[in-house]
């Protein structure tokens, strides 16, 4: 990570000035996890993966190493790595509802209570012990609500013990969730954030609704296969058809709702999406330490009721990078690769672009045109400049971005 004497860093792309030297820019990489992520990086032409003492310049690290040596190691200004050193911020249960509350009193202060009720997206919560008396007074208040226990620490899906967790929190349980053959189904969507000030994020056109593998009561409260939609559980259920697996791409899932209620109300429900994840930015984006070497690769769980409301279910910092099939290798393998076209160790992006590859620029210090022009029709008081479930043409659109580099390493 010492800087190399024989490379001038100089500008805004890390790599602009070696590229002008080398043809080729060697990029040398670390990767703490075995699974996409790292079949990606191995793949990538010019980068070269370093052992594990060697000098790197780009880390897809752990949340663990993060912890424990992110103060303590100098990073060249082309460094990057794959996380904010305090995501936790977001992405625990227990502090995202803090700052949510407080990012809702900041808007209802500012801006009216109509500007504050765009935060209303994430179920009543009581951070256990701390407000355990405040939970006691609500359950009093609703006796016949169904409430559930969740560690407030997110559980990681590709490393372990990220935090330890020591509190937990009781959350109240949509009780009427969208139904999709009578079948409970959460969302999985992707977004990346490369700077926190200013706020900037972009939104994968790609995603997938995670179904439970067994039809939806109240009455078997305590049952996984009924209420919870991963896939590590799905997968151990007894009648589980790994064949037909318990995924639907977010275009498949877009098109039935659109097909049931109608393109109006779907982009209404799109448009809400877009605000939970705009909103739940802006909420930490005064505490996240936003450090120009950081960037992460969110996933966001997102809930449906039957009204078509969208809840806000967690927030994960290290999202499932495992393929369970084909299809969904293939997803998050360009997933990947768009994600580290964004990070442009390379140094081809102007900088100016609203799209590459299957990310969308959805905020760029403030909202950012769709490329159809309907940033300025709001629907529901949400304005709707999502891509999201739209055709992924990803690889038109990188060889149309890349052509004039690709034409400039010819020459």
């Amino acid at each position: 990570m010492a800087k190399n004497k024989n490379v001038n860093y100089k500008g805004p792309y890390g790599y602009q000035k070696m590229k002008e030297r080398e043809p080729r820019a060697c990029i040398r990489f670390k990767c703490a996890l075995t699974n996409t992520i790292l079949d990606v990086l191995r793949q990538r032409p010019g980068w070269v993966e370093v052992k594990e003492e060697g000098e790197w310049d780009f880390y897809w690290c752990d949340v663990r190493w993060l912890q424990e040596n992110f103060d303590h190691t100098y990073m060249d200004e082309h460094v990057r790595i794959s996380h904010f050193r305090n995501h936790y911020e977001l992405t625990r249960k227990n502090y995202v509802v803090k700052n949510l509350k407080r990012f809702r009193k900041q808007l209802e202060r500012d801006a009216g209570k109509l500007e504050a009720m765009k935060c209303d997206f994430f179920p009543k919560t009581f951070e256990m012990p701390s407000e355990y008396h405040l939970f006691v007074e609500e359950f009093r208040k609703n006796p016949g609500i169904t409430w559930i226990m969740k560690p407030d620490g997110v559980r990681l899906d590709d490393q372990k013990d990220e935090i330890p967790v020591e509190n937990y929190v009781a959350q109240r349980y949509i009780e009427n969730p969208y139904l999709i053959g009578g079948r409970k189904f959460d969302l999985r969507v992707y977004v990346l954030v490369m700077s926190y000030i200013p706020l900037k994020a972009w939104l994968y056109r790609d995603g997938f609704a995670r179904f439970s593998n067994t039809r939806f009561t109240l009455n078997t409260i305590d049952d996984h296969y009924v209420h919870l939609t991963n896939v590590a559980v799905q997968k151990t259920a007894p009648d589980y058809d790994p064949e037909k697996g318990c995924k639907w791409m977010i275009q498949q899932f877009r098109l039935y709702l659109t097909a049931k209620h109608g393109a109006e109300a779907v982009e209404i429900l799109f448009a809400e999406m877009d605000n939970i994840f705009i909103k739940s930015l802006q909420s930490v984006q005064k505490v996240i330490i936003s450090d120009k070497h950081c960037f992460e690769l969110y996933g966001y769980d997102i809930l449906i009721d039957q009204d078509l409301k969208p809840w806000l279910l967690e927030v994960n910092a290290s999202p499932s990078l495992t393929a369970s099939s084909q299809e969904d290798y293939e997803l998050k393998t360009h997933l990947l690769e768009d994600t580290l076209n964004i990070v442009d160790m390379e140094g081809r992006l102007t900088g100016k672009e609203k799209r590459v590859g299957g990310f969308d620029l959805m905020w760029n210090d403030g909202p950012v045109s769709r490329e159809d022009g309907n940033l300025d029709t709001p629907m529901n008081g949400f304005v709707a400049n999502t891509h999201l479930g739209y055709n992924n043409d990803r690889k038109k659109q990188l060889k149309q971005l890349f052509k004039p580099f690709q034409t400039q390493q010819k020459v």
